[in-house]
């Protein structure tokens, strides 16, 4: 391997030349304590950075080997080196100077959440950081001197000061960060035997600093979660000093079931709903929600008027509509499909779409939800015949969805009573604080509406699978065989189509964006024929991952090359991006 005082004269040769002149720095350099592979370098200067890849051996980077005792203490301790990386580099690296994107040296550590990634990976002997550098340019003119200076003196420093020259306080931050993340994760495997969806730490600051924001709130601008009595509960974990002081977690359970949070406007029962959504993955320590942990299945669903869907069977929130003029059939919800939704609609297929895909619990708060599929108050259903009302309130489906199916709901309320007498708990948010108001709620609800029985609907069943055709699948655009690219977490460019994603309330990072992309095409061209439904299909996509790697969604994967940004999603919302294609097709199972 050529050495990096090679690389030095290499690039000093390179100034002022044509940019493309970089490629001959494409390859391997070995540096003290590292090597350095420059996998591709960018076309210009205003291109995507150029991939690059710094190995370190595990002796000189002190990586522990509890660090590496299993899987999610190695997603832990790779999460926690990424952001060493990232801070090294915002103290070492030089001031940016040139075109374009010269002199940007960039790491994927993400935000409050650990997610598997692809930018730091642990080898057999070794631990690799995959960055983004823009090299130098004066218009597009290599700037090889100032290219000398990033990568031969400024890199160098930076992955002493990330890996390599770590201190005891360091070193404690390491094992705290990672033994917090198997915590959290020892929690969340341990709330099912404990009947419940989540649970909320005593103390945790659920509150962000603004709306544009995922920093905690102030301390002295917030009050700390203290969990009412009813639903206390404390959890033993494996670490302590790790989240909580000792080993003892308490705070609050949520029960499995349908569960409500009411209360007054600007109280806090969204913002504990938040962090609910939030919390399917584990949080970094200091997040102010590392101790809130709810079932990793648990689904976020609101009304998205405007979005197409595709053959899903709503059958269980509407059914029997109006013919259409000309005909002498209602149209058919089993296999339900439209261009432009509804509220209740798209509501209503989300919530089928999420069944489908083997969620465990859904979370609903009233303010993004479509009114007329939440509840039909007395007064309205003495004036429109149940028999003239196609759809069939959530309210009068909540109880069978846990009953029948085992879905459990949160749901925030301010406006809807008619659930008091369905919930199995109602915890009241006043002034930011937590209280158990079920009997309360429950004795409202006895003494109202009693003349008002309810409507017989028809038994609940789950929603049939759905088989989805890989030809509808079309990856693409004009010339190029194959064009997915993403914008943050708002929407995915598939070939030519655009899939909508501002609805789905549970993607965290642009990285699990940039994945869900590369996943569609995988299970499209690998995974999908005219047998396999779309579970069977996350099933395939969830086993390919925990086998593979994230590193495999790169079309011209190889083993010695930079994968890109990439972060694992859930299949949720997966299956919530496929299911938003507007050139989707499905065929129900029989």
């Amino acid at each position: 391997m050529r050495r990096s005082a090679e690389l030095a004269l290499r690039l000093d040769s390179l100034d002022g030349r044509g940019y493309k002149a970089y490629r001959e720095i494409e390859g391997g350099w070995q540096f003290a304590d590292f090597q350095l592979f420059v996998d591709r370098v960018q076309s210009d200067p205003f291109a995507a950075p150029s991939k690059l890849r710094i190995r370190v051996e595990f002796d000189v980077a002190r990586v522990p080997a509890h660090a590496r005792e299993n899987r999610i203490r190695k997603v832990a301790a790779v999460s926690w080196f990424a952001r060493a990386f990232r801070r090294a580099i915002r103290e070492a690296r030089p001031p940016r100077t040139g075109s374009g994107k010269s002199g940007l040296i960039q790491i994927d550590a993400g935000g409050p959440e650990v997610l598997e990634r692809t930018a730091v990976v642990f080898g057999e002997s070794f631990i690799e950081a995959r960055i983004e550098v823009g090299l130098p340019a004066a218009g597009r003119r290599a700037l090889g001197r100032e290219a000398t200076r990033l990568l031969v003196e400024s890199l160098p420093r930076i992955v002493t000061s990330g890996w390599i020259e770590r201190g005891e306080v360091e070193e404690r931050d390491l094992r705290t960060f990672v033994d917090c993340i198997e915590n959290q994760e020892a929690v969340r495997k341990s709330l099912a035997e404990r009947n419940l969806v989540a649970f909320v730490g005593e103390n945790s600051i659920l509150p962000r600093e603004s709306g544009a924001s995922e920093r905690p709130m102030p301390a002295d601008r917030v009050c700390p979660f203290d969990p009412p009595e009813a639903f206390r509960v404390e959890f033993e974990v494996p670490h302590a000093d790790a989240g909580f002081s000792g080993r003892i977690w308490k705070g609050m359970g949520i029960p499995r079931g349908v569960v409500l949070l009411v209360g007054g406007g600007f109280h806090g029962k969204s913002t504990l709903l938040r962090a609910l959504e939030r919390s399917v993955v584990p949080h970094i320590p200091g997040d102010g929600r590392e101790t809130v942990v709810t079932d990793s299945a648990l689904v976020k669903v609101r009304a998205e008027d405007g979005r197409a869907v595709h053959g899903v069977d709503i059958r269980a929130f509407i059914n029997d509509l109006p013919s259409v003029p000309g005909s002498s059939r209602a149209s058919d919800t089993r296999a339900f499909s439209t261009t432009a939704a509804s509220g209740s609609t798209s509501q209503a297929a989300s919530i089928a779409e999420a069944i489908e895909a083997g969620a465990t619990g859904l979370l609903i708060d009233e303010d993004t939800s479509a009114t007329n599929l939440m509840f039909r108050d007395a007064k309205m259903q003495a004036l429109v015949r149940p028999g003239d009302e196609p759809i069939t309130p959530f309210v009068d489906r909540v109880s069978a969805l846990f009953d029948r199916l085992g879905i459990s709901t949160v749901l925030v309320t301010g406006s809807a009573g008619d659930y008091f007498r369905v919930a199995d708990a109602v915890i009241e948010m006043k002034a930011y604080r937590p209280r158990d108001v079920t009997a309360r709620a429950k004795k409202i609800a006895s003494g109202a509406g009693a003349d008002s029985p309810e409507p017989v609907r028809a038994e609940l069943e789950p929603p049939l699978d759905r088989i989805p055709d890989p030809e509808s699948f079309d990856a693409r655009r004009g010339r190029q065989e194959r064009k997915i690219s993403s914008r943050d977490c708002d929407s995915i460019l598939y070939g030519s189509t655009e899939i909508d994603l501002r609805g789905i309330d549970q993607l965290f990072d642009a990285s699990q964006t940039r994945a869900i992309g590369a996943a569609i095409q995988l299970a499209a061209t690998r995974f999908m024929d005219d047998q396999t439904t779309l579970s069977e299909i996350l099933d395939e996509l969830d086993r390919f991952f925990d086998r593979e790697g994230l590193d495999r969604l790169d079309p011209f994967f190889h083993p010695e090359r930079h994968p890109g940004a990439f972060a694992r999603p859930r299949r949720f919302e997966i299956a919530a991006a496929i299911n938003r294609l507007r050139t989707l097709r499905t065929t129900n199972r029989n």
